[in-house]
This record gives C-alpha cells, structure tokens and sequence, in this order.
C-alpha cells in the first residue's frame, strides 16, 4: 500500500451502502497512524476523512490495544450535526468490531507481532 491508493470497500454493517471508495492519505508504521479519505461510493458521506492511531495500553492488567478514529465529514442535506454523528459512529464501531475480531484470530494464529512501546 502506499499513499494515494484507492481501495473499493463492500459496505457489509447493515448501513444504507453497499460500496465506498476509499484514499490512502497516511501510513506511518513507526508512529501506528493511519489516515484515509473517502472518495466515492453509493453512500451520503461527502467529504470524509479520518486520522487512526494505535496505541499500546494495558487493559485490566493485560496488555491490549486502544485505537482511536477522529474525523471531519459533511452534514447532508435533510439531516442534523447530530444524525450525521451517529451514523459515522455506528460505522466506526462495525469497523472497529471488524478489526478486533480479524486482530483476535491472528493473535490465536501467532501471526502477532508486539507494539514495544508499552
């Protein structure tokens, strides 16, 4: 993958899209940031991009994983601040439900490998 890319997504939440296109802004492995803009796709988010970070963390005495999404979308026509919101949250969460069972798998597989800066 490199900056620039553009991948095409099927859409499988439930939400009212079927596909999203999507822009690979930046990629740092040293840092664990992760940044992507949507340029296409059969859904209402005009304008969206979001910055992903990762970070080590120890979670109830164990060592775990907090990512956090920030993002700047345009509120569409015939709907609120507040409505545009929760949809993009409720797509944040599938997608972060996604990674962390996709995450799970490899690390029963072994196919892990540590953040080690902890």
């Amino acid at each position: 993958m490199q900056i620039g890319t553009v991948r095409e997504v099927n859409v499988k939440s439930g939400l009212p899209a079927t596909v999203s296109k999507e822009r690979l802004e930046l990629l740092d492995d040293e840092e664990h940031i992760l940044s992507m803009r949507i340029v296409g796709g059969d859904h209402r988010l005009k304008n969206y991009s979001s910055i992903i970070t990762v970070h080590p963390e120890i979670i109830d005495g164990r060592p775990g994983t907090l990512v956090i999404e920030s993002f700047v979308v345009d509120v569409p026509e015939g709907n609120t601040k507040d409505e545009t919101c929760y949809f993009v949250e409720a797509l944040i969460k599938c997608n972060l439900a996604s990674l962390a069972d996709i995450s799970e798998d490899l690390a029963m597989q072994d196919q892990t490998e540590p953040i080690d800066r902890v």
